[in-house]
């Protein structure tokens, strides 16, 4: 695993000190390329929380800025690959396993939610996203060439794909998925792969939850999605919304695209 970049490129509107330390304090460094960021023109003081010129205010600083960062940029192979996915319908449990086939269906699907806040109590501006290969924009084959190439990855090897929730959804939700959002892939790869405990997400969508009760700072049914809505038909409602979106979004992928792969998406 290698990364290219030389630094950081944070999104700062409505940043603070309590909720991002690191990110917040770069913003305060010499160094720092501050973007459409509003200041006093007398005091020089910043105020992230000025969006007169635009929500999209941005903050360009070296890695070497963040504590912990690994300054040579490389490591070893990983031993699990986790995708993230920020999830506006409150449906996706907080984390979960999936099988190759379903992990070639979520990466094909990208699905997730454009959120233009980036503070985890900003819910302004969800909305529903399908970004193929997590990145659409950037990518210049056909999806199922890259989804070959992750294939090619994590069979041989049989690596363990995770999906795990960035702060999205309910109220509720959001409370439980992002009060630890940073360590608990962490935590679910620390877990002995013999002890895993897993069970399946009510109405089809086929995805094998982890128990929370090893994740820190966890309540225990913060991997029952059905329990974190006001009902079981809230639930349904939002759960056959969503199964719908992603069948339909899928479509554009299908031709050529191998049954077991079509066959690990939700259903309706």
């Amino acid at each position: 695993m290698f990364n290219y970049e030389g630094g950081c490129y944070a999104k700062v509107i409505g940043l603070s000190a309590t909720a991002e330390p690191e990110i917040y304090a770069c913003t305060r460094r010499f160094g720092t390329i501050l973007e459409n960021v509003v200041f006093d023109p007398v005091t020089r003081m910043l105020d992230l929380e000025d969006d007169r010129l635009t929500e999209n205010t941005r903050a360009s600083y070296p890695l070497d800025f963040i504590g912990n960062a690994v300054l040579a940029k490389r490591a070893g192979h990983p031993k699990n690959i986790v995708m993230l996915t920020c999830d506006a319908s409150g449906v996706m449990p907080p984390i979960a396993r999936l099988t190759p086939e379903q992990a070639l269906y979520h990466f094909i699907s990208g699905y997730t939610a454009k959120v233009s806040a980036t503070e985890m109590d900003r819910t302004r501006s969800r909305r529903f996203t399908f970004s193929t290969c997590f990145g659409a924009p950037f990518m210049v084959h056909k999806p199922s060439f890259y989804a070959d190439i992750l294939k090619r990855k994590i069979l041989p090897v049989r690596r363990e794909v995770l999906v795990a929730q960035t702060p999205a959804g309910s109220a509720a939700r959001t409370e439980s998925a992002s009060a630890s959002a940073s360590s608990t892939p962490r935590a679910a790869q620390r877990r002995p792969r013999r002890t895993a405990q897993r069970r399946e997400v009510p109405q089809g969508h086929g995805l094998r939850v982890r128990r929370t009760r090893h994740l820190p700072r966890r309540p225990r049914e913060g991997a029952r999605a059905i329990q974190l809505l006001e009902n079981k038909a809230s639930y349904d409602d939002r759960y056959r919304s969503l199964a719908s979106r992603f069948i339909e979004n899928f479509k554009k992928y299908s031709e050529g695209c191998p049954k077991e792969v079509l066959d690990a998406g939700p259903r309706r």
